[in-house]
């Protein structure tokens, strides 16, 4: 089935489950999450996969295990096209509207220490800098969780100082209400904006592989 668009009713579904996040409103909506959901997101993707990679599309269902938010459904839904052990290319569609974005999102304290060696190093490091600062000026925000402090065995007045405390990091860029998402012209719009990122993704790869 070939993308059409996420219809508005995508949007009125996340409004509404933020509203009666319970199963109750689930069982009576699940059409509604299937036909505007679920099925344009699997559409989406797959009309992607030729150039990036077949999309893992995450459950609706929340694992409340050991959260204190025992709420049963995600507010939103994401499919993920992985590179490398958790990096790669995202897409999420919520109330706000849609969102891409790509990064890694977890590291080993052995990748973790791979990548800040990289960063240290003064051409890969230097590298680095580069491509964010062009993906900033191209209007991706760029984030990851970060730790207070410098991590240990860096000298908090080095150069990078603001790279080498990234546990994860990520660029995203929000296309909110655009009239895009509702027509098949998004497909494109993503391949341009996921090819942005691939040069992060590159970067990644190389110096977080051990």
């Amino acid at each position: 089935m070939p993308f059409t668009g996420f219809p508005e009713a995508a949007l009125d579904f996340y409004d509404d489950l933020e509203l009666d996040n319970s199963k109750s409103y689930w069982d009576a909506h699940r059409e509604t999450y299937r036909t505007a959901v679920a099925e344009p997101m699997a559409a989406l993707t797959e009309e992607l996969a030729d150039e990036f990679g077949v999309a893992k599309i995450f459950r609706p269902n929340r694992d409340v295990r050991f959260s204190k938010d025992k709420s049963p459904y995600k507010t939103h839904q994401g499919a993920y096209v992985a590179v490398a052990p958790s990096t790669g290319y995202y897409v999420q569609i919520s109330a706000p509207g849609l969102r891409v974005g790509a990064g890694f999102y977890e590291a080993s304290p052995t990748r973790l220490t791979a990548i800040r060696k990289s960063i240290d190093h003064d051409r890969h490091g230097r590298e680095l800098e580069r491509i964010v600062a062009k993906l900033k000026k191209s209007g991706w925000e760029f984030g990851g969780d970060t730790l207070k402090t410098a991590p240990r065995g860096w000298d908090k007045d080095h150069p990078r100082i603001q790279l080498l405390r990234h546990k994860t990091m990520s660029v995203m860029r929000d296309y909110g209400f655009d009239e895009v998402i509702h027509t098949p012209e998004l497909v494109e719009k993503i391949r341009v904006h996921w090819r942005e990122t691939k040069p992060l993704l590159d970067w990644l790869v190389a110096h977080g592989d051990v």
